[in-house]
């Protein structure tokens, strides 16, 4: 028996107050609302490469050779692996304590691109991680990180990213065509560069990272494994960014990065391409006392999507502002805060 086709339906939901909370991914929301005249401005970003090295590599970076041999997970697989790194380098244990898995946060204002600084710095990094698509369009890869709650992996990653202002050069034939949504514009043709240099299927671009600061392909034989289930594929990252953002990088890592943690940059490291989605590049403009949305009555942007967080709990610290800013245009006679100390002015406005 044949199945009857459903037919599509619409439906519309009416309400006092709408609350604009999309992720900053929503580049569809983005589309929508340029077109029907919501006033959006440009703002900064990062883009990047995910970062990966062994968990045992970071242990003992970041504990050394006499403690980084007691972290334990409690997953025999992943622990033995530890085990034997140092055992390997002829490190003896005799400390009894134990150890989580070793974590970092890397960041410079100094990483020079030729012509000035920009930022550059690790982002969301994910200790026992591994590393996952999260590409929203066909044809553009965009990959992201995470940890589950026992961090057990044997692997750790990071975003690895550099900084790119509203006014940025690079994106100055993006804003010849695309005006305000010139940041979107570049993220999704470097996801595109990437898709293609993974050679499609969703298979992330690598490379050493020692081979990316000397700008060479990797060795396929030499390339390490990868938590990144869909497969990887050895190819040219160090030509999918813009050059700025490419000498940027490299002098962050070359410069600041391995001297804040020896032995960073090696062999055993592999840069997966590409992380571009460290936050929104255009922010919904609203009015810095009621949070309307500017020319548009009883509409709230709010959080990531809208240009006012960069990461969970800046955006919901500015979901209280929100609540806030509602309760005070339709509560009558009630001045009094949903929340205490929360004034209403907006966070994340430099995310």
């Amino acid at each position: 028996q044949e199945e009857e086709e459903e037919e599509e339906t619409t439906k519309t939901f009416w309400g006092d107050a709408v609350v604009l909370a999309t992720g900053h991914s929503a580049r569809d929301v983005y589309y929508e609302l340029h077109k029907s005249g919501v006033e959006l401005e440009a703002k900064g970003f990062a883009v990047g490469f995910r970062i990966e090295h062994p968990q045992s590599l970071i242990n003992e970076i970041q504990y050394g050779k006499d403690w980084g041999g007691r972290v334990f997970t409690r997953k025999s697989s992943t622990d033995t692996v530890n085990k034997e790194h140092f055992a390997k380098n002829g490190d003896s244990v005799s400390h009894t304590g134990t150890l989580p898995v070793a974590s970092y946060r890397l960041a410079t204002n100094e990483a020079w691109d030729g012509t000035e600084n920009r930022g550059a710095y690790s982002f969301c990094q994910c200790p026992g991680g591994q590393i996952v698509p999260s590409s929203t369009e066909h044809g553009e890869l965009c990959i992201n990180g995470m940890s589950f709650s026992k961090r057990d992996s044997i692997w750790a990653n990071s975003a690895m990213v550099v900084t790119v202002s509203p006014d940025d050069p690079i994106l100055e034939k993006y804003r010849l065509t695309h005006g305000t949504l010139a940041g979107l514009e570049f993220q999704r043709d470097m996801e595109r560069k990437a898709y293609d240099l993974g050679g499609g299927g969703m298979r992330a671009p690598v490379q050493r990272l020692t081979d990316f600061v000397n700008g060479k392909v990797s060795e396929s034989e030499s390339v390490p494994s990868s938590s990144y289930r869909l497969g990887v594929t050895s190819a040219a990252c160090h030509d999918i960014y813009p050059q700025p953002l490419y000498n940027a990088l490299v002098h962050a890592i070359t410069h600041n990065f391995d001297k804040q943690m020896p032995g960073f940059l090696c062999d055993q490291a592999l840069l997966h391409g590409v992380e571009t989605r460290t936050s929104s590049p255009v922010r919904v403009l609203r009015d810095s006392t009621t949070l309307q949305a500017s020319g548009v009555d009883n509409m709230f942007p709010s959080g990531e999507g809208a240009g006012f967080a960069g990461g969970i709990v800046s955006a919901a610290v500015d979901g209280l502002l929100v609540a806030n800013a509602i309760k005070t245009k339709y509560v009558a006679h009630d001045d009094s805060p949903l929340f205490n100390d929360v004034d209403k002015v907006s966070v994340g406005f430099d995310y």
